[in-house]
Formats: structure tokens, C-alpha cells, sequence
């Protein structure tokens, strides 16, 4: 390593740190080849790519990109002009103000990967298509990195689409949960409707620059495929953009995997793939076999007129596209309500909120907070909130919700509605970053609270030092910060009985 650094520098090192995968120090051939594939212009075909010989007589995709560049103004760092970060590091982002390949031509058999692995699923059962591999205990992929490892399997068609946005798409994100996963929506004799969900991110900047990662909050959308793959009857994939904030981006200060790093979010207005219309023969026969032209006499392409297509089982969006996120994050086995909704429900219901306020998505493939906070989203909903006894306390005892903080600022500045400009005031005012969560009555009034920061500092510390008896430590539970979080949730329960009294 010394030698390394002393031959190649700082910089240097660190770009070749990003290329050897392995960390032997050496660059195969296989690890050398975005740079050879950089400097000859040519890419070589994978052997994944050649798993399937194309079938010449097969149908074809017309697949268009839609897309529309970030809003600057939504990122945090506009605020104060980006003071502080320099013009190179952004410059991968600003750049990228269209789609790489606004069409493209892929085979329908290429998506055979969308297929259920089984024909007997129930509609709403999910599989993976591409198995998350990371976990709270596996950690996260390095950040060094700029060129994406080559594609597999099933990896390849995702890769695929998603090169129509960027030339170097990771199919794996770097945290968990990665991958991608999908369950039927409708099913005929024939034909499946299949939704399904992808966590992917792209790497913007090449060297010399450093890093700068692009991470929608998800990708999701919707197939209708034959049951053998040959035919694509419809195709959509995008990034939802219903929130104020879809997109995180981190990048790197300097040449090493522990440099400072910056981290932002912001609005992607879209990011869509649509297909043009239906899988169409690329050769045309007759009834006897023989090839025929194309084009009718007059020079117009052939129309084709393609059979309604008979559903016998569907389900709707919502409830699939719900199935996908607790295959997901399985902390939304409890629903989390839109924030005026949870407190309209919990006035019905006469239960208290248990309300989660945060700088980024709770439940989108994102950092909500800079990587060395411990206090992350991604902590809690990998730890607690996924936990059986956490949920079950939730389902019977609360009703829970999720915010940005961003959206309640929104809503604390929107005099239209007085009632719910003071539930976001009575929020804002107990929130502290990264995240807060928030015990209240149906009225908005907050009875208990605790950072997440505080939380994770005090489920890490031995029992004996723990002083507060509001956070003491139950001995039901192996797990500290499950018996804590439960503890905290009981003590709400606890202090809001003279509220909830009939």
C-alpha cells in the first residue's frame, strides 16, 4: 500500500482503489476494463449479455426516456448559493440535463426476467428479482467507486433500461435494501400484469473528479407480458415524484474512503421509460411461411391489431405497489398515514400518533442524513420499527406517520387550513436533526418525544449507566434498543391516559 501511494499518489491510489474490486492490489483484466472500454471507445459484450442467442425472428420493444433534470432550488445546499462546494464537484450533476439514449430497440424475450418464478403465485405474493444482498450487519458497499461492476443474469435488462438515463447505472445499491422486486398484479389465460420496485443509483462523476452518487428513492412500474416472454403488450418504469423530495446525492472531499463527504436531496420533476406501443414481429410472415414487407404499397408501416386481453385476477396499484415496499422495508407491515390523515384517523379511532419526523424518505432507498450521524432513518427502520414486538404495539396502539421536514414547513406556512398549520407547528417545534420521534394526542399536542441520536447514544450504553428511569431497560428483550423503543412507546401510552379517558 505504501509502495502504492509512494508510485501513484494520492489521487492516484485512489483510483486505483476504485477499479481493484478485490483489493489485491493488482488489476485483472476484468477490473482494467471501464478504462479500456474509456480510452478504445469500444465495450466488450459480457458473457451475461450472451446468455440467450437472440431470437432473429423474435418481437421488439420501442422503449422512449423521459426525463427532467433536478431542481437545483430544492437542494438544501442552494439555500446559502453552495457556498463552500465546488463548482467540479457538482459538474457530473449539472451536466446531466438529458437522457443518454432517449429511445432504444430491445428484445421482448429480454424481459423474460420480469417473470414470476412459479406459475402457481398468488396476485400480490413478491419475489426478487435481483435479491437484496445487504443487511444491518453486512454494512454497505464501498463508496470509492465509479464505474459499475458488469451485469448478470437478470441484472443485465435492468441494466439495460437504466442505461437509457446514465452510462453507469448500479444495478446493487450501496445500502440496503438493494435489489429489485416484483408481484402480480393481474393474471389471464395468457398474459400477466406484473408490479414491481428497483433500488438503483447512478455514479455521475469519472476521474479526476471524485465520486458523486445520484440515488432515487425508487424505481417502480409495471409490465404486461406474456406468460412465455414473446410478447410485451405494455411497459412503464419511473421514479414516483408525489413528495417534495425524491433524490439523494452524496459525494466525496478527497482520495480515500474515509474523506469528508457531503450529503443533499432534492425534486426530480422525471424519470420514465415508456414503451411506444406493443412487442411487434421484427420479420413478418404470411400464412405460407414467406416473408413479407414491412410497409403496406403505399410505404406505411404495416398496422397490427392486437386481442383484448381478458383479466381473470387483478388487484389494484395501490395494494401491490404496498406488497412491493413490505417486501421491501418490513417496519410498513404497519401503515404509515399521510400526516393529516393519521391525526383525522386517530381522532376517529381514539388513539395517540406516533409520528416520525425526518430531513429525508423513510421509506425510499435513501440517506436522510449524513453518513457519520447514527441517528439515520435507515438505522430505525432496519432496527426497531421492523421488530415484532414494536409492530405489534403499533398495530394495536397507535396510529403511525411519516414526514419530511420540509413538508411540514409547507403546511406550518399554509394559513388555509389553521388546525393543520398547528399540528405541523406543535412538530417542528420538538424537532431536532436528524429524526424525532413524536408521541402526541389526536389534537396534535406532543406528550413524549426523543431524538434519534439521544436514543441511539442510550441503547448503546451498559444498563447500570443509563440514569433515566423513562428509558430503563426491559429484560424481556435481548435487544436494548427494541426494549427502549418499547419502553418509550409504553410511556406515551402512559402519560396520555387522562387525555384518552371515555
Amino acid at each position: 500500500q505504501e509502495l502504492a501511494l509512494k508510485s501513484l499518489g494520492n489521487e492516484g491510489l485512489f483510483l486505483f482503489s476504485s477499479l481493484d474490486t478485490n483489493k489485491d492490489l493488482y488489476l485483472s483484466p476484468e477490473e482494467f476494463k471501464p478504462i479500456a472500454e474509456k480510452l478504445t471507445g469500444v465495450a466488450a459484450v459480457s458473457e451475461s449479455d450472451e446468455e440467450e442467442p437472440p431470437d432473429p425472428a423474435g418481437e421488439t420493444l420501442s422503449i422512449v426516456a423521459k426525463f427532467q433534470p433536478l431542481l437545483m432550488e430544492t437542494m438544501t445546499k442552494s439555500k446559502d448559493g453552495f457556498l463552500g462546494i465546488s463548482h467540479v464537484a457538482l459538474s457530473g450533476l449539472r451536466n446531466w440535463t438529458a437522457p443518454a439514449a432517449p429511445m432504444s430497440v430491445l428484445l421482448a424475450r429480454q424481459f423474460k426476467a420480469f417473470l414470476p418464478p412459479k406459475d402457481n403465485l398468488e396476485l400480490g405474493d413478491p419475489w426478487w428479482i435481483i435479491p437484496s444482498e445487504l443487511n444491518i450487519f453486512t454494512g454497505y458497499l464501498s463508496n470509492n467507486r465509479f464505474y459499475p461492476p458488469p451485469p448478470k443474469g437478470k441484472e443485465v435488462i435492468i441494466h439495460k433500461l437504466l442505461s437509457m438515463f446514465h452510462p453507469r447505472p448500479f444495478v446493487r445499491t450501496r445500502f440496503a435494501p438493494q435489489g429489485a422486486v416484483a408481484c402480480l398484479q393481474a393474471s389471464s389465460s395468457f398474459y400477466y400484469t406484473i408490479a414491481f420496485r428497483i433500488h438503483a443509483e447512478f455514479q455521475l462523476n469519472e476521474p479526476p473528479n471524485f465520486p458523486f452518487w445520484f440515488s432515487p428513492g425508487q424505481f417502480t412500474g409495471y409490465i404486461v407480458l406474456s406468460k412465455d416472454s414473446s410478447h410485451v403488450r405494455d411497459f412503464r418504469l419511473f421514479v414516483p415524484n408525489n413528495r417534495s423530495l425524491n433524490v439523494d446525492m452524496e459525494w466525496l472531499y478527497g482520495a480515500s474512503e474515509s474523506s469528508s463527504m457531503e450529503v443533499d436531496i432534492g425534486y426530480l420533476p422525471q424519470m420514465e421509460l415508456e414503451c411506444t406501443g406493443p412487442s411487434v414481429p421484427s420479420v413478418i410472415h404470411d400464412e405460407n411461411g414467406n416473408v413479407l414487407d414491412s410497409r403496406d404499397p403505399s410505404g406505411e408501416p404495416i398496422q397490427f391489431v392486437f386481442e383484448d386481453i381478458t383479466w381473470q385476477q387483478e388487484i389494484p396499484w395501490q395494494e401491490a405497489a404496498h406488497r412491493l415496499e413490505v417486501a421491501m422495508y418490513p417496519f410498513k407491515k404497519v401503515s404509515y398515514l399521510p400526516f393529516t390523515e393519521a391525526f383525522e384517523r386517530a381522532q376517529a379511532e381514539k388513539k395517540l400518533v406516533h409520528s416520525i419526523l425526518l430531513w429525508g424518505a423513510l421509506d425510499d432507498h435513501q440517506a436522510p442524513v449524513p453518513l457519520p450521524v447514527p441517528g439515520s432513518g435507515r438505522t430505525l427502520r432496519e432496527t426497531v420499527l421492523e421488530s415484532s414486538p414494536i409492530l405489534a404495539l403499533l398495530n394495536e396502539s397507535f396510529i403511525s406517520s411519516w414526514s419530511l421536514v420540509k413538508e411540514l414547513e409547507e403546511l406550518q406556512n399554509n394559513r388555509e387550513n389553521e388546525f393543520y398549520s398547528k399540528l405541523a407547528k406543535l412538530h417542528l417545534e420538538k424537532y431536532n436533526f436528524p429524526v424525532e420521534m413524536i408521541i402526541c394526542l389526536p389534537n396534535g399536542t406532543v406528550i413524549h418525544h426523543i431524538n434519534a441520536n439521544y436514543f441511539l447514544d442510550i441503547t448503546s450504553m451498559k444498563p447500570e449507566d443509563v440514569e433515566s428511569s423513562i428509558f430503563s431497560f426491559s429484560t424481556n428483550f435481548e435487544d436494548p434498543s427494541t426494549a427502549t423503543y418499547l419502553q418509550f412507546l409504553k410511556e406515551g401510552l402512559h402519560r396520555a391516559k387522562p387525555y384518552l379517558q371515555p
